[in-house]
């Protein structure tokens, strides 16, 4: 039976890989286990200046992909903002987010409202995703996060499909040491100032690694500098796989407290290692999988309160472990099954 080909679409930002291209990544590498013939269809991908973003709206809604070579294209999959202008007949999108600075971010500091002609773009922006994900035969979401904002801000319905990170199967537990790690790109709406400042409300055996670049490096260290607690923050930078699975496997517990995050990869490692973690009231999809005082802490966005949840973790290896076992349980049957089940669905 001859294979059915399947187009992954993803925009691109040139030299940033993160949670968005490990996704697409091991969504390729599931669909091509289960014999499909895939190929990854990125263009890159600019959001300023304001021509740009209209630029690429339209090189995504031009490109024609319903057959290549005298070959039909029997399925294609779109992820993130804007790679669903794509105009196909059998259309499926797995949102990742929107532009979020049109939507829920409008007003925020990373919004579109303090740049010139923020609303032309919001509403540039709003026309293109409601006309365009209206063509979807099916939309899903990373997220019940994701999917709500969509509910709310296009009206238009998801499902979500939960899926695991790329090293599932590969996760340890070792120890619960009085180490609170933090994991991924080093940028503001991660919030890993709070982590720093909360050290001081923690005792002064308690440490923290911090695993992962980006622009506010150096922001951080100076931060660490000025409260006097450089020598309990560790910088790690990159590190590889195996780094990382050992990094979780002695962390007393993780910190992960972004603002309003669309799934986050981190939650998950976090549990597959059996660790409990530390977040925030308003940081989104990390709280589809946290119950607070259960298998983490769910905290203000205060340093006293995050301080305090590290020291009580911190304080007891029996109690972490209790946690992180109830978070294991959480998140164990999360496969990519049902989502590539669901993705292929409309070939059958």
């Amino acid at each position: 039976m001859k294979k059915k080909k399947v187009c992954v679409l993803h925009a691109q930002v040139p030299f940033v890989r993160g949670g968005a291209e490990l996704m697409v990544e091991s969504l390729m590498k599931n669909l091509r286990e289960r014999n499909y013939d895939v190929e990854l269809i990125q263009l890159p991908y600019k959001w300023y200046p304001e021509n740009s973003l209209y630029d690429n709206l339209l090189m995504w809604r031009c490109l024609d992909l319903k057959e290549v070579n005298g070959e039909k294209i029997d399925l294609v999959i779109s992820t993130k903002f804007p790679s669903y202008g794509v105009q196909h007949d059998n259309k499926v999108v797995w949102l990742m987010h929107q532009y979020r600075q049109a939507y829920d971010l409008y007003d925020s500091e990373y919004g579109l409202r303090h740049t010139e002609n923020g609303n032309r773009i919001q509403q540039t922006v709003k026309r293109y995703d409601n006309e365009c994900l209206t063509e979807a035969k099916k939309i899903y979401s990373i997220s019940d996060n994701v999917g709500n904002r969509l509910k709310k801000y296009n009206n238009m319905e998801a499902e979500t499909l939960y899926h695991p990170p790329s090293l599932v199967g590969r996760y340890e537990c070792e120890s619960y040491n009085k180490t609170i790690l933090s994991v991924g790109r080093l940028d503001k709406l991660k919030r890993n100032d709070l982590l720093i400042k909360s050290l001081k409300y923690t005792n002064k055996d308690i440490k923290a690694i911090i695993a992962g670049k980006g622009p506010e490096m150096e922001n951080l260290k100076k931060l660490a500098r000025s409260l006097g607690v450089e020598k309990r923050v560790h910088f790690a930078g990159f590190v590889t796989d195996e780094e990382l699975i050992k990094l979780y496997a002695q962390a007393g517990a993780v910190y992960f407290a972004p603002v309003d995050e669309d799934y986050g990869y981190i939650t998950l490692e976090a549990f597959l290692s059996k660790k409990p973690v530390i977040t925030c009231k308003d940081s989104g999809g990390v709280l589809e999988f946290i119950e607070d005082e259960v298998s983490g802490y769910v905290c203000q966005t205060k340093e006293e309160s995050i301080g305090a949840a590290i020291q009580k973790v911190c304080s007891s290896s029996k109690k972490s472990a209790e946690m992180g076992q109830i978070g294991y349980e959480r998140v164990k049957d999360i496969s990519w099954d049902n989502v590539i089940d669901s993705l292929t669905s409309t070939l059958r």
